[in-house]
C-alpha cells in the first residue's frame, strides 16, 4: 500500500511521521450519513406518492424495487468504473449521478409523473451504489490496520444516524402538506387548487434540491482533497482455508456458506426494507395508531435509530458473544417481535414492530463476516456476490405488498417472519463454513 512521503521518510532511517487522516475521515464519514439518510426517505415518499397517484401497495413498493434493483445492475459497472478510474474519482462520480438523481425529482414532482420518479430514484441509487464501492475501501486503509474495524463500525454508525434523523426530516417537510383525494382536489377553487398543488410539488421539490446542493458540495470537496492511493490485491495475499478443492475450483460459489449467507442477506435486507417501507400505513391504521400520515413518519425514528443503537451495544457484545450465536438471538428476537405485532393491535403491535430495528442492527456485519470465513483467494468474489444480494430489498417489499392487497397490511408481516426463520437458521446451522465438491 503505497503511502507516499511517511515510506520515504522511514527508508532514510528518520522516524515516519504518522499521516493525519482525520479530516479525510471525516468527509468519507459524511458520505455514510447522506446514503443512510437518502436511502431512508423511500420511507417517507412511499406514503405520499402512494396518495398523490392513487396507488395500491403492489405499485407503490415499486419505489424500494426501483431504488434497490441498482445494486444487482449497477454493483458490476461500479466495478469497473473504479477500475478505470480509481477510487477517488469514482466517489465523485458517485455524488454526482446521485446529485443528477436529486435534481430529477424536480420535474417528477412537477409533471405530476411516477415514471420519471422511479427513473430519478434509480438514476439516485446508482450513483449511491457508485458510492459504497469506491468508500468502503477508503475508510479500510486510513489509519493503522488494527483499527479498521472500529472505523468501518463507527462510519456505520453515521450512516445509521442518517436513518434515524431522515424521517423526522421528511415528515415535516414531505409529509406536511395534507393529501387530498381526487374529489376533494376538484372542489377547491382554482386559486386554492393552484396554492394546494404548488404546496404539493414544493414538499418533494425543495429537500431533494437541497440534497443535490449538498451531494455537488461535497463532490467538489472529494475532487480536492488529497487521499492515499488503493494498490489492487493479488487476490492470493493469504492463504487459502477453504480447502484442498480451491485450487482445482475457482469459484467462491463452492462455498456452500456462502450462497446461503447470499440468501441471508437477501432476506435481512428485504425483510427490514419492507418493515420500513410499511410503517407509516401501518401506523395510520385504526387498528393500530390511527396517527396522520406526518406523525406517523416521525416514529420511523424509533425503528432506523434502533439499528443505531443496537450497532453500537453489539459491537462491543459480541466480543463476549460468538457471532453466529448472537445472529441467531436477533434473528429469534426479530421473529418474535413481528409475530406480537400481526396478533395484538393498538400500541402493542406499534412499539412491537418499532423495536424490531433493535435487532436488525448487527444482522448484515454478522451474516457478511460469516459468509466469506475461510473463503481465501476467493475473498472478493464472495464480497462482491454478498453485496448483490443487496437487490432483497427490491423484491421482498413488492411481494409484500402484493400480499398487503390481498390479506390486508396486518396480515402481511408473515413474510419478514419467513425472512428472521432463515436468518435464524444460519445463525444456529447455515454459517459453518463447507465446501461443495463438483461431482
Amino acid at each position: 500500500m503505497a503511502h507516499g512521503g511517511p515510506a520515504a521518510a522511514g527508508a532514510r532511517g528518520a522516524a515516519p511521521e504518522s499521516p493525519n487522516y482525520t479530516p479525510a475521515l471525516v468527509v468519507l464519514t459524511s458520505l455514510f450519513f447522506m446514503w443512510g439518510f437518502i436511502t431512508c426517505l423511500n420511507d417517507i415518499l412511499i406514503p405520499h406518492l402512494k396518495q398523490l397517484f392513487t396507488l395500491n401497495y403492489t405499485q407503490v413498493m415499486l419505489i424500494q424495487f426501483t431504488f434497490f434493483a441498482a445494486y444487482f445492475v449497477v454493483s458490476l459497472p461500479s466495478g469497473f468504473v473504479v477500475e478505470a478510474v480509481g477510487y477517488q474519482r469514482g466517489i465523485v462520480i458517485g455524488l454526482i449521478t446521485a446529485g443528477v438523481g436529486c435534481l430529477l425529482f424536480y420535474p417528477a414532482a412537477g409533471t405530476r409523473s411516477y415514471p420519471i420518479f422511479l427513473g430519478a430514484l434509480f438514476v439516485l441509487a446508482s450513483g449511491i451504489t457508485l458510492l459504497q464501492v469506491s468508500a468502503n475501501p477508503y475508510v479500510a486503509i486510513l489509519g493503522p490496520p488494527r483499527t479498521a474495524s472500529s472505523r468501518l463500525t463507527l462510519t456505520q454508525a453515521f450512516n445509521s444516524f442518517g436513518t434515524a434523523i431522515a424521517p423526522v426530516f421528511g415528515s415535516f417537510l414531505i409529509l406536511s402538506v395534507a393529501g387530498k383525494t381526487a374529489e376533494e382536489m376538484a372542489a377547491l377553487g382554482p386559486s386554492d387548487l393552484a396554492a394546494y398543488q404548488a404546496a404539493e410539488k414544493a414538499s418533494v421539490q425543495d429537500p431533494y434540491l437541497g440534497l443535490a446542493a449538498a451531494l455537488f458540495a461535497i463532490a467538489a470537496v472529494f475532487a480536492r482533497v488529497k487521499l492515499p492511493a488503493i494498490e489492487a490485491s493479488s487476490g492470493d495475499a493469504r492463504s487459502d482455508t477453504g480447502g484442498s478443492y480451491d485450487a482445482q475450483h475457482p469459484s467462491a460459489w463452492k462455498y456452500r456458506h456462502l450462497a446461503l449467507g447470499a440468501i441471508g442477506i437477501f432476506l435481512y435486507v428485504g425483510a427490514e426494507v419492507s418493515i420500513g417501507s410499511f410503517l407509516v400505513n401501518f401506523l395510520g391504521e385504526p387498528s393500530i395508531a390511527a396517527l396522520p400520515a406526518a406523525e406517523a413518519g416521525r416514529y420511523l425514528s424509533f425503528y432506523w435509530g434502533g439499528a443505531m443503537v443496537g450497532r453500537f451495544v453489539g459491537s462491543a457484545a459480541i466480543r463476549r458473544v460468538r457471532p453466529n450465536r448472537a445472529l441467531a438471538l436477533s434473528a429469534a428476537s426479530a421473529a418474535l417481535l413481528v409475530l406480537v405485532t400481526m396478533l395484538t393491535s393498538g400500541r402493542v403491535a406499534m412499539w412491537a414492530i418499532l423495536a424490531v430495528g433493535l435487532f436488525n442492527s448487527i444482522m448484515f456485519p454478522t451474516i457478511f463476516t460469516l459468509a466469506l470465513d475461510g473463503l481465501g483467494r476467493h475473498t472478493g468474489q464472495g464480497s462482491g456476490i454478498l453485496c448483490m444480494a443487496i437487490v432483497g430489498g427490491a423484491v421482498v417489499p413488492v411481494i409484500q405488498g402484493a400480499f398487503a392487497d390481498a390479506i390486508g397490511i396486518h396480515r402481511a408481516f408473515f413474510l419478514p417472519i419467513l425472512c428472521y426463520a432463515f436468518i435464524l437458521y444460519y445463525g444456529l446451522k447455515g454459517y459453518e463454513p463447507s465446501y461443495v465438491k463438483a461431482v
